[in-house]
């Protein structure tokens, strides 16, 4: 049985209670939720007679555990109890950690230690290793937190008959089969007040506000706030769209607003009819995906030069920026009063909103 410490962290393995241990680990991203919906499957399972198993960092705890009764993993797994989920539950981020980690798809690089003799790929699937540690740790049914990536490879563990139970997390609102993903509503929301905060130097200065947000093969993050009267248009990576056409609407948009401005949301997957994602650079990460990023530029320029045919020969000057650079002050931006969205590295609130990054207009 897993006995934990006075610092509630664990040395020895197999665990056996009356009705079985239960792992839980996040991974990808952090966004509020996680630490709650943790202590709720903690709190259930503790009074169904479950024992709960905390794995740290998402699946990189899962690949460098040392099975050995009399070393310290505490860097990998924890015992939860009430009082420590009670505790975590009111705090952001995630208590136990995450990583980006792939656990099929480990570079030679990144290979622990200790497997370094057994692994000598350039890519290296540790599958077995992650098996043999769950039972190792005696975990009879797995639950992560975690969007595509993520639950991916819960996916091929549950291939490999490890019984899992998914938590969809994250950001898109793209896990498919699922109504609902942790991190979702507060991305709606952060993107409708972001867009709030930067539509009053829209209006000072009569232009086009543009703001690149997330959805990489979905565009509900785009589509909702539009819908929830943020912007006037936006543009999703579901259906490519005619950039002439969405000028057209803008500039007709603008004229009929008093302040002479008008509001596009665009997702970071959409494409333009004829095109295809663009990716601010081609490396990847451990799931194959390059970063995506450079579509709210591109509309921009493009509506600066496509303007005047429908503005009666005169350009109208865009305004743009995305949602993943909130927090991220350049200098001499100034404070627009908000709290920036929360995803990657740009989660944490009480954040400024950058400045718009076109230079103003006389």
């Amino acid at each position: 049985m897993l006995r934990p410490h006075s610092d509630g962290q664990c040395k020895m393995a197999k665990v056996s209670t009356r009705r079985g241990a239960i792992g839980i680990l996040t991974g990808g991203g952090d966004v509020p939720g996680l630490n709650p919906a943790i202590r709720a499957v903690t709190i259930r399972a503790l009074r169904e007679g479950y024992q709960v198993i905390g794995l740290r960092r998402g699946w990189a705890g899962l690949i460098d555990i040392v099975r050995e009764n009399d070393h310290d993993n505490s860097n990998n797994f924890q015992l939860l109890s009430e009082e420590l989920v009670n505790r975590a539950g009111r705090t952001g981020g995630t208590f136990l950690h995450t990583s980006r980690t792939n656990p099929s798809q480990v570079k030679k690089s990144d290979i622990p230690h200790l497997l370094q003799e057994t692994y000598t790929e350039e890519r290296n699937d540790l599958t077995p290793e992650v098996l043999k540690n769950l039972e190792w740790l005696g975990i009879d049914y797995l639950i992560p937190i975690g969007g595509d990536d993520t639950l991916s490879y819960a996916l091929r563990l549950h291939q490999e008959s490890v019984k899992v139970v998914a938590i969809p997390k994250t950001m898109d609102n793209d896990v498919p089969g699922t109504d609902y993903c942790i991190g979702f509503s507060t991305c709606v929301t952060r993107t409708i007040q972001m867009t709030n905060s930067l539509r009053t130097s829209a209006g000072s200065h009569e232009r086009f506000l543009v703001l690149e947000v997330f959805g990489r093969y979905a565009g509900f993050t785009a589509m909702l706030p539009t819908m929830a009267g943020a912007a006037n248009r936006c543009v999703i990576p579901e259906f490519k769209f005619n950039i002439e056409h969405l000028t057209e609407l803008l500039v007709a948009d603008r004229r009929k607003n008093p302040s002479r401005y008008s509001v596009v949301l665009v997702s970071e997957g959409a494409m333009f009819e004829g095109g295809e994602m663009t990716f601010e650079r081609e490396t990847t990460d451990a799931f194959g995906h390059k970063k995506l990023g450079g579509m709210g530029d591109l509309v921009s320029e493009k509506l600066k030069e496509l303007s005047p045919k429908f503005n009666n020969g005169k350009a109208s000057q865009p305004a743009s920026t995305r949602q993943r650079d909130c927090g991220r002050r350049p200098a001499g931006a100034e404070d627009c009063g908000a709290d920036g969205p929360e995803h990657g590295d740009d989660r944490h609130q009480g954040v400024t909103l950058p400045q718009l990054r076109t230079p103003t207009v006389g």
